[in-house]
């Protein structure tokens, strides 16, 4: 990023026609610039009509520019705002141009800003100042971005949770609480010499154990936080005609698939993304696997075996009006995974589906029975997706996370479990109070308490212009 002490400005509403845009200035000049342009500034806060026009203090015209406009020029006209800092977004002054929202008026409005005095804003950048200014979190920062590119409106709310400071409040008690045991670690070591063991004190062990509880219920929380953020990819896996289409079909609630009763009709991998439960999903409808010497078809199954290495959970479709053995042969060859469901298709013919849910036990799999024909089942399966996704029926979180806050509560975890079992086994007051430093350290690089500029860097880097 730039010097924080310059003046930026950038377009903050979305590229295209609209009937309105928005460009925010943001800096010490804030108030000078929207002189130049407006010939006033407004009280704060306060909305005012103005024209907007080339600023007389516009450096000397650009020859590579010949219908630049002439000093004073009006190029539109439109709402000026004023938010004096700190009471500002960025904690700064900031000024907002609300003009007519055609791309070209908004480049002249935006062009007039930085002829005035202003840079362009690099991405991220007027969040990186909220940040910077202790106006936000670095979770809240974050979920502005999430909250822009938001996929559903589960995924909105959460982000708007994790925005007023849900997120940000448990993971600072849990700081607050590590922080009174470590003086208490603290403590215990500079009086070593005395006759009373603080360290074998049972209450301390009983500390640490309800830190470690409340840990690993918000990491839980986070993941299923994560997973809603950036959504889980799905693999339909099966014989030749065991409904896979069609499941897909009915998923995505259009025919994205061809469905017929001939097999071995897919023969690609086939993508659809689609919601469940409000979570973002990836769904892949591949070949089917079987025996075969067609030169397309076995590559097919090359790519149907590799889908299923990659992918969250694999969907085992099985037709039950077929005999068992003859896919269970098919499917002896499914790459190892660790979360597979079994979905029993085609209720509808009435078939006997108990040698299936047997073979799915003796996999040690879940499994749900359906037609995806009729669509029965089908909410029973969107919950069981669910559950071998996060483990919960339901996705139990009330904020979106991002896998950045699920690792370092994974590394928080992981100094927990050490200082524990240095606590425990060992009395070493010094390994103990190094491992809670440490934990203490990764909880505090997911609010920004402790983060390197790479980190912060990357994170702005990836949003848009003018956020």
């Amino acid at each position: 990023m730039n010097d924080a002490t310059d003046t930026i400005a950038a377009i903050a509403t979305a590229p295209g026609v609209g009937g309105v845009g928005i460009v925010r200035v943001s800096g010490p000049q804030a108030t000078q610039i929207a002189r130049a342009i407006t010939g006033s500034v407004p009280l704060p806060r306060q909305a005012v009509f103005r024209p907007f026009r080339w600023p007389a203090t516009a450096k000397t015209e650009d020859k590579n520019k010949p219908l630049q406009p002439t000093a004073g020029e009006k190029i539109d006209s439109g709402v000026v705002l004023y938010f004096p800092n700190p009471a500002s977004f960025t904690g700064e002054d900031v000024v907002e141009f609300q003009g007519h929202g055609g791309p070209v008026v908004m480049n002249l409005l935006l062009q007039a800003a930085l002829a005035a005095g202003a840079r362009l804003a690099q991405p991220g950048e007027f969040s990186q100042r909220a940040f910077l200014n202790g106006k936000i979190d670095l979770v809240q920062a974050e979920a502005i971005a999430d909250l822009i590119s938001s996929s559903s409106e589960q995924a909105a709310l959460a982000a708007q949770r994790a925005l007023s400071g849900e997120f940000s409040a448990q993971v600072d008690g849990l700081l607050q609480q590590l922080i009174r045991l470590r003086v208490w670690v603290e403590a215990a070591i500079d009086f070593a010499e005395e006759e009373i063991d603080f360290l074998a004190d049972k209450q301390l062990q009983s500390t640490l154990e309800d830190i470690n509880q409340r840990m690993q219920s918000l990491l839980r929380q986070t993941t299923a936080g994560a997973m809603l953020n950036r959504g889980f990819v799905l693999a339909l896996a099966g014989v030749p005609n065991a409904g896979k289409s069609s499941l897909l079909n009915r998923l995505a609630r259009q025919e994205s698939a061809i469905v017929s009763a001939q097999a071995g009709t897919t023969r690609d991998v086939l993508k659809e993304t689609i919601h469940i439960q409000g979570i973002p999903a990836t769904v892949l409808d591949t070949a089917g696997l079987h025996d075969t010497e067609n030169p397309v078809e076995r590559e097919g199954i090359r790519r149907a075996q590799r889908a299923m290495r990659e992918a969250d959970l694999v969907l085992v479709v099985a037709d039950a009006s077929q005999p068992l053995d003859t896919q269970q042969q098919a499917l002896a060859d499914l790459p190892a995974h660790s979360r597979t469901l079994f979905v029993i298709n085609k209720l509808d013919l009435n078939a006997d589906t108990k040698p299936f849910r047997q073979w799915a036990q003796s996999l040690h799999s879940p499994w749900v029975e359906i037609s995806a024909t009729e669509g029965t089942g089908l909410e029973a399966l969107q919950q069981a997706i669910v559950r071998a996704i996060t483990g919960h029926k339901q996705l139990e979180t009330t904020y979106l996370a991002r896998t950045r806050h699920v690792q370092q509560l994974q590394e928080t975890a992981k100094h927990l479990r050490i200082a524990r079992q240095q606590l425990v086994e060992n009395q070493a007051g010094e390994l103990v109070a190094e491992e809670l430093r440490l934990a203490q350290q990764a909880l505090n690089a997911i609010t920004g308490e402790f983060s390197s500029d790479d980190l912060l860097g990357e994170i702005f880097s990836s949003f848009c212009i003018g956020k």
